[in-house]
């Protein structure tokens, strides 16, 4: 699938549920053009397993598997979007470099540690030769955006730099016009890794110093078309949105799902990796407000969609498997249920 054809839609089966949710039966390539552009994408995918028609069968081969739709992540979301992108060690290992090439900057890497019970003492080390493991990964990543200046796309920290110069006026003159002593020229346009994202209110007066005082001709100064500035509010939003829950940190300490919350059929679990909805809540939260737009285009049993809904988020997901796509139409149909109880108790 060339990044062309991800643009292209196909009609696929396709419900709603309370008006917040959407779920497409079917490859979620081809549902991405119509769907609303997300500020969070939850990428659950292959881990290459081989569990699934169309899963690799080697970790070796899930870069190329991955590649067309990290593409089309890029290109559909909005600049504030986080990737949570899940997988083992090993499968993450593999996508790392290719995520990176295809726009995505890493932030953060988050280990799911399901503990000692996920393996019930049933390992045997003498065969495996090895640790066993009870981990997965959660790696968080933030869109690369770029903006036009000198005819050059350049990622933010450049571009606001390249802007200033471009009016004439001298770096220290940075600090005046954001009505700071040194906190411009030591943070906003430092070219080393200190680099801090000017806030909202200092982006919008920069903008106003350099285009009321720098060299006419090459008005207007920090616009993304040519035509007019980047507004304040326009500016806030080409950086990923992020909140962090107080004690949290980057090893998530949860148990595999097992009780009512773990989907179960006549065969027993549904699905074998099926994720907690209180990790899902944490990362959605964390990288979105209400009303925003969370992907889960790899769905299984939709977890993600359920904690956007109860989040008061809407979702857009696919599942490709036609036993998980019928699991997870159930259980979204319980939650719209378990909803309108919810509205009809509380008004």
């Amino acid at each position: 699938m060339t990044n062309n054809e991800a643009k292209k839609t196909v009609n696929l089966e396709e419900r709603f549920f309370n008006g917040r949710a959407r779920l497409c039966f079917g490859d979620a390539s081809h549902a991405y053009a119509k769907w609303e552009a997300p500020t969070v994408i939850i990428a659950d995918g292959p881990y290459g397993l081989g569990s699934f028609p169309g899963d690799p069968f080697s970790t070796d081969e899930l870069a190329e598997w991955y590649e067309p739709h990290a593409k089309a992540w890029y290109d559909f979301a909005l600049p504030c979007a986080t990737l949570w992108f899940w997988n083992s060690e090993r499968g993450w290992a593999t996508c790392h470099n290719m995520l990176e090439t295809c726009g995505w900057e890493f932030r953060n890497c988050h280990i799911w540690d399901k503990g000692m019970a996920h393996v019930a003492g049933n390992c045997n080390t003498k065969t495996i030769r090895k640790y066993p493991v009870v981990t997965e990964v959660c790696v968080q990543y933030t869109r690369k955006n770029r903006l036009k200046s000198n005819g050059a796309l350049l990622p933010l920290k450049e571009w606001l730099r390249s802007e200033w110069v471009r009016s004439g006026l001298p770096l220290s003159m940075t600090n005046q016009a954001c009505g700071v002593k040194n906190a411009a020229t030591r943070k906003y346009f430092t070219s080393d890794h200190l680099w801090y994202f000017p806030p909202p209110d200092a982006f919008a007066r920069l903008v106003v110093f350099a285009n009321t005082h720098g060299d006419p001709r090459g008005r207007p100064y920090f616009s993304s078309d040519g035509k007019a500035p980047l507004t304040a509010k326009q500016w806030s939003g080409m950086r990923a949105k992020f909140t962090c829950e107080v004690g949290v940190s980057n090893v998530w300490r949860e148990s595999a799902v097992r009780g009512q919350e773990r989907l179960k059929g006549e065969k027993g679990c549904t699905h074998m990796n099926q994720k907690p909805l209180v990790l899902l809540e944490r990362i959605i939260q964390a990288s979105s407000d209400k009303r925003d737009v969370v992907w889960e285009p790899f769905g299984g049993l939709c977890s993600a969609t359920v904690a956007a809904g109860r989040l008061m988020r809407r979702a857009c997901a696919a599942e490709i498997n036609p036993v998980f796509y019928k699991a997870a139409v159930e259980r979204l149909r319980n939650e719209e249920d378990e909803s309108r109880l919810l509205e009809n108790a509380f008004g």
